[in-house]
């Protein structure tokens, strides 16, 4: 596993790790979009497919985020996650006592624009990338350096057309003993898409 030591050096050495993910009222937030988008199904003769759901290897969802200047349609594959060592892991944060028993998941997230305006002043598509472990969601590595073999920082994109893609990597600490790491990307109240890789 040569490649998942690289990758993992890269990591900012004194990254932080966040402990609290939810949102205040998260659940309420699912609840009325799940109701809203009951109500909008019953009053539209044709809704739309619903989104989300478990996707093979290699397989490609779509959905849209709202973007500046416009709604931009992408296609989103979760290309791999490489998962590290305990020792890795406490070599990236400031609190090493915090992450014992845990690794470091780098999940590799390839965007296609494919339709909608140009964009000039970076994407939010990314915003709706999570990484889950058996279940469970992991926690998020804030200052953890995208810059990966293989990996380019969101910010760093200034000016995207139609047909172009880049991959963007999100940083997760999960336990080092999950059986499967999945990679979750969801449009704004959609249901999650969800790919599923073998740790191990």
């Amino acid at each position: 596993m040569p490649h998942h030591q690289t990758a993992l050096r890269l990591i900012a050495p004194v990254a932080v790790l966040a402990l609290t993910l939810t949102a205040c009222g998260g659940g309420d937030d699912t609840a009325d979009a799940k109701s809203t988008g009951t109500a909008q199904a019953k009053a539209s003769p044709s809704p739309e497919p619903a989104s989300g759901g478990e996707m093979e290897a290699g397989e490609s969802a779509t959905g849209k985020v709202a973007e500046d200047p416009g709604a931009v349609t992408y296609e989103v594959l979760a290309q791999k996650v490489e998962v590290g060592t305990e020792a890795e892991a406490a070599k990236a944060v400031s609190e090493p006592d915090k992450v014992k028993g845990k690794a470091l998941a780098v999940a590799y997230v390839k965007y296609t624009h494919k339709s909608g305006p140009a964009l000039t002043e970076g994407s939010d598509v990314h915003d709706g990338t999570t990484v889950f472990a058996d279940g469970q969601r992991g926690s998020v590595l804030i200052g953890a350096s995208e810059d990966a073999a293989g990996c380019e920082d969101p910010y760093d994109v200034e000016s995207w057309k139609q047909g172009e893609s880049h991959v963007f990597c999100e940083t997760y600490v999960v336990p080092a003993n999950a059986k499967s790491v999945e990679v979750r990307w969801s449009e704004e109240d959609g249901e999650p898409y969800v790919w599923k890789f073998p740790n191990g």
